[in-house]
C-alpha cells in the first residue's frame, strides 16, 4: 500500500474538530477527506431524543459503520431492527438497506466511521440545505445523489 508523504498527523481533543449543526443533532468532523487521503472519514454524532433517522438507504460504494458511545441508537438493517446500546459496533456493507434513529427521550451518541470518506461532506451541504424553511426534499434527494446515498427500494 502506497502512502501519502504529504499527509500529516492529526491531535483533536474531546469537543474538538469540525462542528457541523443538523436540526436536532449535531455531528463533529474528526477525519475526513481532507485528512485521511480520502480513505475513511470519523464523525461525533448525537442524535437528540426523538430524531427520526434518514429514511432507509443504500450506498453502492461504501462501508458504513456505527460505534454507541451513549444511549440507545435504534438500527433497521434490511428487515430487522436491533436496539443497540453503548459499547456495541455495527458494519453496514455496501448495497445493505439502512437507517437509523434515536426512539428515546435521551440523546445518543455514536462514533461513524465511513470509508471511503466523503460522507462528511454531505453532512456539511445537508446542514447548508436544511437552513432553508421549508426543507426542499428535491435538494435533498440531489445531494444525497452526489454522495452514493440512494433510497431503499
Amino acid at each position: 500500500m502506497q502512502f501519502d508523504a504529504q499527509m500529516k498527523q492529526v491531535v483533536l481533543r474531546s469537543g474538538e474538530g469540525e462542528h457541523v449543526q443538523l436540526g436536532q443533532s449535531s455531528v463533529v468532523i474528526k477525519a475526513g477527506v481532507e485528512t485521511t487521503d480520502g480513505r475513511f472519514a470519523l464523525t461525533e454524532t448525537t442524535l437528540g431524543p426523538g430524531f427520526p433517522g434518514p429514511k432507509p438507504h443504500v450506498h453502492r460504494e461504501i462501508l458504513d459503520m456505527f460505534f454507541v458511545l451513549e444511549g440507545t441508537l435504534t438500527m433497521q438493517l434490511g428487515e430487522e431492527t436491533l436496539d443497540l446500546f453503548a459499547g456495541s459496533f455495527v458494519l453496514v456493507p455496501p448495497g445493505t438497506a439502512h437507517t437509523f434513529s434515536n426512539r428515546t427521550d435521551q440523546p445518543v451518541r455514536l462514533l461513524n466511521i465511513d470509508a471511503p470518506a466523503g460522507l462528511e461532506s454531505y453532512l456539511r451541504e445537508m446542514a447548508d440545505a436544511m437552513a432553508d424553511d421549508p426543507i426542499d426534499p428535491a435538494a435533498i434527494a440531489e445531494i444525497a445523489s452526489r454522495y452514493d446515498i440512494a433510497a431503499a427500494e
